[in-house]
């Protein structure tokens, strides 16, 4: 669990690094080593650059391979249904999410998308690691945001 938590801190770190984003870290590990880091870094002409999908893709480029098996991704917030689909695409041994996403949480909370058996390839999913800081995190953002 330890580990685990310490892959999760590499996450929140990532998750502070655009104070206009919506606070969301993701790191790829491979073999005990963080080999890719990203966050949030939606705009107008970017949409899906989502931390899940940008780590996703980093790590493939470190790899040289788009299979990312062997590849766990950590990430702040539950995945939404693009970034579960991306975990499944991208063949990924796991992943651990921080905080729960009641609303469109694919990793358990809504669906379960990455372990359904209709798919060729299952991801295993948990969640609540350093569950409080990954939900204050975004609390604190959007309680900002609300008062600006």
């Amino acid at each position: 669990m330890l580990q685990a938590e310490s892959y999760m801190r590499a996450a929140l770190n990532e998750a502070t690094r655009d104070e206009n984003e919506v606070p969301v870290g993701a790191v790829v590990v491979h073999e005990g080593k963080i080999i890719a880091r990203a966050h949030n870094e939606r705009r107008e002409d970017a949409p899906f650059a989502h931390a899940e999908m940008l780590a996703m893709e980093r790590a493939a480029k470190a790899l040289g391979r788009r299979r990312l098996r062997g590849c766990t991704l950590y990430v702040t917030l539950e995945p939404c249904p693009m970034c579960a689909g991306g975990l499944i695409m991208a063949e990924m041994d796991g992943c651990v999410f921080g905080a729960a996403d009641e609303k469109q949480g694919c990793c358990g909370s809504v669906y379960a998308l990455p372990e359904d058996p209709a798919f060729f390839h299952r991801v295993p999913c948990a969640g609540g690691v350093l569950e409080e800081e990954c939900a204050a995190l975004l609390r604190s953002f959007f309680q900002n945001k609300r008062a600006r």
